[in-house]
């Protein structure tokens, strides 16, 4: 299907803004579909507000009928709300669940939320406020169900500035075979995701000669400074043969990943999960003084770290995560330790010195 050149809604938001009424596109030249057995695009649609002289034209599939702007009227009690509309079409009548993943600046009093329309102007859904209030810049997933719906609206209180864009894309169904024991585990893969959101079990688990254990399930902010990081306490009861930190790291910087440190001695930087380099939650960043641009994600991913067992002990031990060198703040959640123990099942070999 081919991309229809959207004119920038965000050139336009000092006439709204000054005028208090809709900035509708919605001049926008169609193209006719390929018919039903065509693939059917996914979409970037940028909404940060730069100057006219630094925008230009995006393209969108023409299930993206159009895109506004529309400032909110303060209300009593209420702080004034910007928000983005976005009139969508199916584009194939059996998708009937969108994929809709907003990109924003998880500030605690500005948080986003999803509203989705039928035409006659009924609500169909809403998501509640998205983030967790970090102050970071971050992402979050809703499904939409389609089959009714013509345009979603994000609202956000204040000006609409820490709304970045949006990723569409279209789900579809199909019979998926799993084990029983991964039923409660997220199995809807998120597009370019590396790893399904990461679990800690409420009570320790043990399976096959593996212990599983909860450090904090809550999520954590940490900086880049030994004070500002997240301090655990955990003990073993007999000396493991392997020991695996696992946690999920939101808005790291992917060169520099968070560091570890046991019982007051530096293991170095976790080792990160990347999804796909086309995922638009790659953040690039440049300065004068720079010779290359740095890349932090802005969302959640997998860090894990392998911990030697000659820097653990039987007893307590104290375990801290800090965020990378030169990221200014961070936060975890999910914090769990893996302990594995010579099992009666274990598979080994013997190896004799030769």
């Amino acid at each position: 299907m081919l991309p229809r050149a959207i004119a920038s809604i965000l050139v336009l938001l000092a006439v709204s803004a000054a005028r208090s009424q809709d900035v509708v596109v919605n001049s926008l030249p169609r193209v006719p579909a390929k018919g039903t057995g065509a693939s059917v695009e996914s979409t970037w649609l940028d909404l940060r507000q730069t100057t006219a002289a630094n925008s230009k034209p995006q393209a969108a599939p023409n299930w993206v009928e159009s895109v506004s702007i529309i400032p909110g009227e303060a209300k009593a009690g209420a702080p004034p709300k910007t928000v983005f509309r976005i009139r969508l079409a199916r584009p194939r009548a059996d998708f009937q669940v969108l994929f809709f993943r907003l990109f924003f600046d998880d500030n605690p009093e500005q948080k986003p939320e999803l509203v989705a329309w039928d035409e006659s102007g009924t609500q169909v859904l809403q998501s509640g406020p998205l983030g967790l209030g970090l102050g970071l810049p971050t992402s979050e997933s809703v499904m939409v169900p389609m089959v009714a719906v013509s345009s979603i609206d994000i609202e956000v209180p204040g000006d609409g500035k820490t709304i970045r864009g949006a990723y569409l894309d279209w789900m579809a169904t199909a019979e998926v075979l799993h084990p029983l024991s991964a039923e409660q585990r997220d199995l809807i893969p998120e597009p370019f995701a590396a790893m399904a959101p990461l679990h800690a079990p409420s009570q320790d688990k043990e399976a096959f000669g593996t212990v599983t254990a909860t450090l904090a399930d809550e999520t954590i902010r940490i900086g880049a400074t030994f004070s500002e990081g997240a301090a655990f306490q955990f003990g073993i009861e007999a000396q493991p043969l392997v020991v695996l930190l696992t946690f999920e790291v939101a808005s790291p910087n992917i060169e520099a990943p968070p560091e570890i440190f046991v019982n007051g001695e530096g293991l170095g930087a976790v080792t990160l999960t990347l999804p796909d380099l086309a995922d638009p939650g790659y953040r690039g960043e440049s300065a004068s003084l720079l010779k290359q641009m740095r890349f932090q994600y802005t969302g959640w991913l997998r860090a894990q770290k392998l911990v030697p067992i000659s820097n653990l002990q039987v007893g307590n031990n104290d375990l801290i995560i800090v965020a990378g060198p030169g990221t200014p703040a961070s936060a975890i959640r999910a914090t769990q330790v893996q302990l594995k123990y010579l099992w009666d099942k274990s598979d080994y070999q013997l190896q004799t010195d030769r």
